[in-house]
């Protein structure tokens, strides 16, 4: 192993192109560097600011973040912990979700709150344009052409430079282009929770990168004796690791991005980028939670 990978482990993932720049497929999450219920300001801002130099000094180059994470508040410290950034640094963000209180969350997609937001995302992000804006929902109480439209308009002004869509389905991916080029979707996606295959296969049909969020859960696969554990043994990697690197090796489309609020935790997730499954350590992991 080189002593760059020992460096910056994140480059072992490989890269994918999202819009204009080409980022490490292994990126991070910004949701977990806010208060509980992903509320309010974190406990310990300082280590927030810590972690997420740290991922940058790991290779990390990929930022996946809200406006309603904190709301307010993981954009804002991206800001205080980045700002100016690194030309290299893709920092993507996502409005369609408003909050009322811990843990809860609306879908709100009428062009004019979503234009509200990207213009308050701007600010807070000290950008003129959003690298990757991704429409948080879409909200069944207003038309989606309305919604796809409105990412059309913010591509078309420059506003910003690729957009994505969140949750959603091989239709909606369908009737989105239609209308605006998708360069990515982001599902709940792991090795135990496959629901979207489908949208996963369609993106890696169509050159679209797939964020998978939460994709660390590995559950019971992860328990002694369990297929992730008995790999985990084998590869001197943690169970997150492993979860991390079959994601990373399923398809070259996949763009994990593994959050946290602690510098330890983020250190062995970018080691993930290193972990090399064999063929059987991948098939078996693919079958067990089948």
């Amino acid at each position: 192993m080189s002593e760059t990978t020992l460096e910056r482990p994140i480059e072992a993932s490989g890269t994918f192109a999202v819009g204009p720049k080409t980022v490490y497929r292994l990126g991070y999450g910004a949701m977990q560097l806010t208060g509980p219920g992903i509320w309010g300001e974190p406990k310990d801002r300082a280590t927030c600011i810590a972690v997420l130099r740290r991922a940058v000094e790991l290779g990390v180059n990929f930022i996946d973040t809200a406006d309603s994470y904190g709301p307010e508040v993981s954009e804002q410290l991206i800001a205080d912990a980045l700002h100016p950034y690194g030309g290299d640094l893709l920092i993507a963000t996502k409005a369609g979700l408003t909050r009322t209180g811990p843990a809860q969350w609306h879908p709100v997609g009428r062009p004019e709150y979503l234009r509200q937001q990207l213009e308050m995302s701007l600010r807070r992000l000290k950008v003129d344009a959003i690298d990757l804006f991704q429409l948080h929902r879409i909200d069944a109480k207003v038309p989606a052409d309305e919604q796809f439209g409105f990412l059309a308009d913010i591509l078309a002004e420059g506003k910003a430079k690729s957009v994505g869509l969140s949750e959603v389905s091989v239709a909606d991916l369908e009737a989105a282009r239609k209308i605006v080029p998708i360069t990515t979707v982001q599902n709940l996606y792991n090795l135990t929770t496959r629901q979207s295959e489908p949208v996963l296969e369609y993106a890696a049909s169509n050159g679209i990168g797939f964020i998978p969020w939460f994709p660390i859960a590995s559950g019971k696969l992860a328990e002694p004796g369990g297929p992730v554990d008995d790999v985990s043994k084998a590869n001197g990697a943690s169970a997150a690791q492993v979860a991390l690197a079959w994601l990373l090796r399923r398809s070259p489309v996949l763009l994990p991005i593994p959050g946290t609020s602690s510098v330890e935790h983020l250190e062995d997730n970018a080691g993930a980028a290193t972990v090399e499954l064999s063929d059987a350590q991948f098939d078996e992991l693919t079958a067990a939670a089948g």
